[in-house]
């Protein structure tokens, strides 16, 4: 049991940082890097935060909660290092 407390408590601010990542990137990078636009990014990351917020991990919501992860997962492992790439520019 509290290992799965864990679990969900350390998941929110994972979902926190993907979502203000997220805000503080600029809209164009999320077109260059060939991804959805920065307001689609916003709400998959914010609703997988509320997500992750709302439901427990293991309870009823535990679908919801997976949903959340792999929404915020997806954001941090692929999205984000492609933006941060694409507002980088070329390397020498």
């Amino acid at each position: 049991m509290w290992i799965m407390t864990i679990i969900h408590f350390a998941a929110i601010p994972v979902g926190l940082f993907a979502f203000v990542h997220a805000v503080m990137q600029r809209a164009d990078a999320f077109t260059a890097a060939e991804k959805l636009s920065k307001p689609a990014w916003l709400g998959i990351t914010g609703g997988g935060t509320a997500a992750l917020a709302l439901f427990a991990f293991g309870g009823p919501g535990s679908l919801f909660w997976m949903a959340g992860m792999v929404a915020v997962l997806v954001y941090l492992v692929d999205v984000r290092p492609r933006v941060s790439d694409a507002q980088r520019g070329p390397r020498w």
